[in-house]
């Protein structure tokens, strides 16, 4: 079957709790938060128009380093990678764990200033019809340059909450084209995306994808 290429954009809203203006409250908002809104903090940042922040990947480590001041705190934050876990309610416990551990090594809580508390956020995500239709393996590599930067963060990063294997949507369809794809799939699965910018993604993507060619004889 043909892969039809698909974009995408957020509608963002809050996510109908209170703000957290210390750790202790950043810690029981966490616990009870739906899980939408921990998948949007650590992993919608990276297509969202405002993400600036080139140091660390996820709203709760940006807000330990610019709103708390408490550097030690977001660089533990910083190197959680919620794809290297089993699912969102797995990078909860470890969040908890970190505020814990945190938490017990201070002798008072640092506040945000008014107007600098962290505001629990989720959204959902709006899909449409881009037009591109792949076709043959060979189809992902000539046309990888022409999707937007959301068309890949949908199907190489947002897909891994959709598919059954947690797998971006180019290796669940790549799969159909039997043993002569491997070269393809190695590529795609070598990738690790999490730390990277979506510009960055996407380079990779291509340079990694054009160095298995030729993928004509697929």
């Amino acid at each position: 079957m043909p892969f039809n290429i698909k974009d995408c954009t957020l509608i963002t809203r809050m996510a109908g709790l209170s703000t957290a203006m210390n750790l202790r409250e950043l810690r029981e908002r966490i616990k009870i938060c739906p899980v939408e809104s921990i998948f949007h903090h650590f992993c919608e940042t990276v297509i969202r128009p405002t993400f600036d922040d080139p140091e660390f990947r996820n709203d709760l480590a940006i807000w330990a380093a610019r709103h708390i001041r408490d550097r030690i705190l977001a660089e533990r934050l910083g190197i959680l990678n919620p794809y290297a876990m089993d699912d969102f309610e797995q990078l909860r416990l470890h969040v908890l764990d970190i505020l814990d551990e945190r938490l017990s090594e201070l002798f008072y809580f640092p506040w945000a200033p008014r107007g600098e508390e962290f505001q629990f956020m989720q959204a959902a995500t709006v899909v449409f019809e881009t037009g591109i239709e792949l076709k043959t393996p060979e189809d992902i590599i000539r046309r990888l340059p022409q999707m937007s930067l959301s068309s890949i963060y949908y199907h190489f990063v947002e897909a891994r909450r959709r598919t059954e294997n947690r797998t971006d949507d180019f290796s669940a369809w790549l799969v159909d084209f039997g043993e002569g794809v491997a070269p393809l799939l190695e590529a795609l699965h070598g990738i690790d995306f999490y730390f990277l910018t979506l510009p960055e993604l996407k380079q990779k993507l291509i340079t990694s994808l054009q160095q298995v060619r030729p993928v004509r004889n697929l």
